[in-house]
């Protein structure tokens, strides 16, 4: 047989099943601290792999620059010849401006060029203003 609980007892068990303000004031307090210190490493870890793509990047246009001045005697006018030739699919974009128009050309010299009646690209550099997280210009890589 179960004894009657009384009414007041009853409203103090039903009052007594949620968080009270203060305690959700101090989860949530918990959670913007937990996210403020969350969100600079994750725009450093978001930079460090556009810095990786981007050095990539760099590394493959240079290499095929190289391959198609060999092979054709002379060094690509523009970087769509690169495509136009089969040695890219597409020009690369860059990771840091997100274009692949942006791309700082060096033409070569025409006394030191492969073939100098006709001197095209001999390094290809980003076209981006910003600096890299070690201090050093992306338009210097």
């Amino acid at each position: 047989m179960e004894l009657p609980i009384p009414s007041s007892k009853k409203r103090g068990l039903l009052a007594r099943r949620g968080f009270t303000l203060i305690e959700i004031m101090i989860v949530m307090a918990i959670i913007v601290i937990l996210i403020a210190v969350a969100i600079p490493y994750y725009q450093k870890s978001v930079i460090r792999a556009k810095e990786s793509v981007l050095h990539n990047n760099l590394f493959t246009i240079r290499t095929v620059i190289d391959e198609y001045s060999y092979d054709k005697q002379k060094a690509p006018q523009s970087l769509h010849d690169l495509v136009s030739e089969g040695y890219l699919r597409e020009v690369p974009r860059d990771p840091v401006t997100g274009s692949s128009d942006s791309w700082k050309i060096i033409q070569e010299d025409a006394g030191q060029a492969v073939n100098s009646t006709e001197p095209g690209i001999f390094d290809v550099r980003s076209g981006s203003d910003k600096m890299s997280l070690d201090g050093t210009p992306y338009s210097e890589w």
